[in-house]
């Protein structure tokens, strides 16, 4: 199977073809490692490799909605029994899982053939994926910028074309991002409909949930029909769809109140980030539907704040926990991770009580906000992806940073500010994405925008509880009148 022919077909259509006879099982599979081998030594996208795993499965593909179709695992939990998942830290790179995701059985059970897994940030932490104990993923638009984070492998494999949908996970960002980055499209599911069984029963209080990046919107639909649903483990059962999401981006969406706005209380967008915004209000009125500029519904910079004060927690856990399961020192971890975490632990008991009762308060004003209008659109990204490099922690902080750890001593770390200043410098790039998360609404990452230095930014819609068929709807309709698949990267 030549390359031209494998790009031109997404996984559905790959599936089709296999189900038909018209390829044999083993063909897509060839065609995705050969694409491997021609460009992932400039992208950097797949850190692990299960190619004779992956060849005894596709050599029984099943009947599943996407059986033949070959698939990336991201190297953050979505853990597949007797394989390691490394997260990005050299610790867990170590320890083979016990069990396997639920997710990914699911997966599985649909057919996808898994030969490899993406390269992630340590423990996801970043927007930009340039872990020390992989390199950094490159961005096949631009190799020297980045494909985004925490999914920035997944996402930087689907657009040079090695797969057409990858696996991903999103607690801030982390599916809608890298699509942005990467000019293809990512759904964030709401909070419980993806199962995150057996070892945990929910991510980061449910605010992380696992979905795909994907070239088509069919596939993203089609491989989220695969997951849904309660599992054994479940905190609850979740409500799913009476329509299938496959055939929910057959419909038309109807014509829907779309309210807009740019405004982040981290700095000015980037006049691309603004430009991607305005063609995409501009898309939506001329597709009949009612859009118009609004305030943010939610209290922006008080957001931000309590977004960081529980990921800093979650970090301190995970770094915690990977010590107790691998017997890891601080060595082994990057230095910024510690520092987030030491700041996690700083944060007392009840005021972790009373900012996740904020939470809460987030999702009240949003839910408002959809009561008047069906969706918020807003830039993915504040501007165009990030050079390499461009979010290392400066030496200074570095070195003040180092000896704050070495003391122990609370009170320099919130002294030197080193802590606050980059994470809100990472934050500043990508302030648009955590209200879905906090809130647990579903959203969507959709690439209608390459600025002229053809670099993609995407916009992004949050849509209310229960809202992915919506969404669907809508990224179906948007893909009709702008088909984003006919771009490829200069690779």
């Amino acid at each position: 199977m030549e390359y031209a022919e494998y790009r031109a077909q997404d996984g559905v259509g790959l599936a089709e073809l296999v189900r038909r006879g018209e390829l044999a099982a083993s063909e897509p599979l060839e065609a995705a490692l050969a694409r491997s081998a021609q460009v992932n030594d400039r992208i950097n996208a797949v850190v692990r490799r299960t190619e004779e795993w992956a060849r005894r499965t596709a050599a029984e593909p099943g009947s599943g909605a996407l059986a033949g179709v070959p698939f990336l695992l991201k190297d953050l939990q979505q853990e597949l029994a007797g394989q390691p998942s490394g997260g990005g830290n050299r610790a867990l790179a170590r320890v083979p899982a016990a069990e396997t995701a639920e997710v990914v059985r699911r997966w599985l059970e649909a057919g996808l053939v898994v030969f490899g897994r993406t390269n992630t940030p340590e423990f996801g932490a970043k927007p930009v994926t340039e872990p020390e104990t992989c390199g950094p993923s490159r961005n096949p638009w631009d190799p020297e910028r980045t494909p985004g984070g925490s999914s920035g492998g997944a996402a930087a494999a689907v657009a040079a074309g090695v797969v057409p949908l990858a696996a991903a996970s999103d607690g801030g960002g982390s599916i809608r991002i890298p699509a942005a980055c990467c000019g293809v499209f990512g759904l964030k599911p709401g909070r419980g409909l993806v199962p995150a069984g057996p070892m945990r029963a929910e991510n980061f209080h449910g605010a992380a949930v696992d979905g795909v990046v994907s070239r088509t919107v069919r596939d993203s639909a089609v491989a989220l029909d695969s997951v849904v649903g309660g599992h054994g483990t479940s905190p609850y059962a979740p409500a799913v769809p009476e329509r299938s999401f496959a055939v929910e981006s057959t419909r038309e969406p109807g014509r829907l109140r779309v309210g807009f706005t740019g405004q982040s209380a981290l700095g000015r967008p980037h006049p691309d980030a603004t430009a991607a915004l305005s063609d995409a209000a501009r898309l939506l009125e001329s597709l009949g539907h009612r859009v118009e500029p609004v305030e943010s519904p939610v209290d922006l910079e008080a957001l931000a704040v309590d977004f960081l004060r529980a990921w800093s927690v979650k970090l301190a856990a995970s770094v915690d926990e990977t010590k107790r399961l691998t017997g890891a020192t601080d060595r082994d971890f990057e230095q910024d991770s510690r520092l987030l975490a030491a700041a996690g632990r700083a944060v007392g008991a009840a005021e972790y009580s009373a900012l996740l009762d904020r939470w809460h308060d987030y999702t009240r004003r949003l839910a408002e906000f959809h009561r008047h209008h069906d969706l918020l659109l807003t830039p993915a990204l504040a501007g165009p992806p990030v050079r390499i490099g461009q979010l290392d922690t400066p030496a200074p902080l570095r070195l003040a940073g180092e000896l704050a750890l070495r003391l122990g001593a609370r009170g320099l770390l919130r002294s030197t500010g080193a802590v606050d200043r980059v994470a809100r410098e990472n934050l500043r790039h990508v302030p648009y994405t955590q209200l879905a998360n906090i809130t647990g609404r579903p959203a969507m990452s959709v690439p209608l925008y390459w600025n002229r230095q053809g670099l993609p930014l995407g916009v992004q819609f949050v849509g209310p509880v229960a809202g992915e068929g919506m969404l669907f709807r809508l990224a179906a309709q948007l893909e009709r009148a702008h088909p984003w698949a006919r771009h490829e990267p200069p690779l």
